[in-house]
């Protein structure tokens, strides 16, 4: 008798807990039906894309110049410090590969040594010839005077003997008037010499002592105080240890301004029609996802260019960000949020609440599915043009019983109304027709104008955002 008491109890105390987990289920159910008011007021077009921030000017860190004339062309970065490294005025920054320039200063090192050398040996030489040049006056001298005695001595000769005296005189006196002048251009040759290896000694030791010069500045220091910044190449990779400068870009790091920053981004060929200089800009860091800043469009690229591992053609724009934080930093990322366009005074709901069949859009009401007319999306929500009222509450996503709703249908004549707005700026009245430019297209019907929404909708919420 009491097992039975007891099994009754505990058979009533589950169906108790079954009774109660019935109820709790539906009410969660029920709870899980979301209904969201219609707005009212501006509506936002924004194009969104992702981008990096940059300082708008930064100081260049170079490093030496001129390094073609040591024939040098490339010399590679062989240490430098961590990049966003904060450093003072004159604090190591980055040393260079020195291996090519010194190879080329113990070449210089032989050439001025061959030099001197061969500078010494000229010396020499010009001596010794000097020497004998002036041995050669000084005997040609003396047989001059040799000669005019004889033709002192001749007077008492016959005449011919005295003129025989006489040219053989003559004949001495030129011999040592040339002698004076071949002295003389003796010594002006071996002086043009002496002079010609001298200028080239001088020019290869004042080559090698550019040479030293260029060796102390293959390290680097800072100009002033700031964050060291890796330069980036036209990859958008950094320049860090291993990589090159040259001679016509000697740029090792940059130190940037903190106070002026900029976020540079690239946006897709299909909405770069939309994004205009002087546009405003919400911008957020990821980050710091609790900081929002503002900006306004400086610069977009007139030309596309396709950014590596992709595809797609996108355009530069550069966004300079209005306010100035400290903790802003070249490289974070930034969301960029391009207001391309603003509504006042309309009505809008999110994407998400739109249905849609094959010739209308419609959205989830108390009761009933109601048809509407869109007008232009963001990437979350979408204005109503037609079909709802300010702060009406619809379901954001459709009920468990929507199959069982009917289909309530806008007014034909409202339809007919925003068909004719569609068509007024291009149709010819009383034609019948539409004048595209190149070709005319017949005069839109009510299902075609309605097929549009319908696939703008299904492309808003598979996409996130208007094709």
């Amino acid at each position: 008798m009491k097992k039975s008491r007891i099994y009754l109890i505990s058979l009533g105390i589950l169906l108790v807990i079954v009774i109660i987990w019935i109820f709790t289920g539906t009410e969660g159910e029920k709870e899980t039906t979301v209904k969201v008011p219609v707005k009212f007021g501006r509506f936002d077009i924004a194009v969104t894309t992702t981008g990096e921030l940059e300082a708008k000017s930064s100081e260049k860190i170079l490093g030496p110049e001129n390094l073609r004339d040591f024939r040098l062309f490339q010399v590679k970065i062989d240490n430098i410090i961590p990049d966003g490294t904060v450093v003072d005025s004159g604090d190591f920054i980055a040393s260079l590969d020195r291996t090519d320039l010194v190879n080329k200063m113990k070449d210089q090192e032989l050439e001025i040594e061959k030099l001197e050398t061969q500078f010494v040996q000229t010396q020499l030489d010009t001596t010794l010839d000097m020497r004998t040049a002036r041995d050669n006056l000084i005997n040609l001298k003396y047989e001059l005077e040799e000669k005019q005695i004889i033709v002192d001595q001749s007077i008492y000769e016959p005449p011919a003997t005295q003129r025989q005296a006489k040219i053989d005189l003559e004949r001495s006196q030129r011999n040592y008037e040339q002698a004076v002048e071949n002295y003389e251009v003796k010594m002006q040759k071996a002086v043009a010499n002496m002079q010609e290896i001298n200028t080239s000694m001088r020019k290869q030791k004042s080559q090698y002592t550019k040479m030293l010069e260029m060796l102390n500045k293959f390290t680097i220091y800072a100009p002033k105080a700031g964050m060291v910044i890796y330069k980036r190449d036209w990859q958008g990779q950094k320049q860090g240890v291993g990589s090159s400068i040259n001679d016509w870009d000697p740029v090792v790091a940059e130190l940037p301004n903190l106070k002026e920053m900029k976020s540079k981004t690239y946006v897709n060929e299909i909405d770069i029609s939309k994004v205009k200089v002087h546009q405003d800009v919400r911008i957020g860091i990821d980050a710091f996802p609790e900081k929002r800043f503002t900006g306004v469009v400086t610069e977009v690229a007139n030309i596309g260019q396709q950014l590596p591992n992709s595809n797609a053609k996108v355009f530069e724009v550069i966004i300079e960000i209005n306010e100035f934080d400290s903790i802003l930093r070249p490289a974070m990322t930034t969301k960029n949020e391009i207001l391309t366009a603003s509504i006042d005074s309309v009505l809008y709901i999110p994407l998400d609440c739109v249905q849609s069949n094959d010739s209308i859009s419609y959205v989830y009401v108390t009761g009933a599915k109601r048809q509407v007319i869109l007008g232009q999306s963001n990437e979350n929500e979408v204005i109503v043009k037609a079909g709802l009222e300010k702060d009406e509450e619809i379901y954001l996503v459709p009920p468990s019983d929507a199959e069982s709703y009917d289909l309530e249908e806008l007014d034909p004549a409202i339809l007919e109304k925003f068909l004719r707005e569609e068509s007024q700026p291009i149709a010819q009245k009383g034609s019948g027709m539409i004048n595209t430019g190149d070709s005319t297209m017949k005069e839109m019907s009510k299902e075609d104008f309605e097929k549009p929404q319908k696939g703008d909708a299904e492309r808003r919420k598979r996409g996130g955002g208007r094709p």
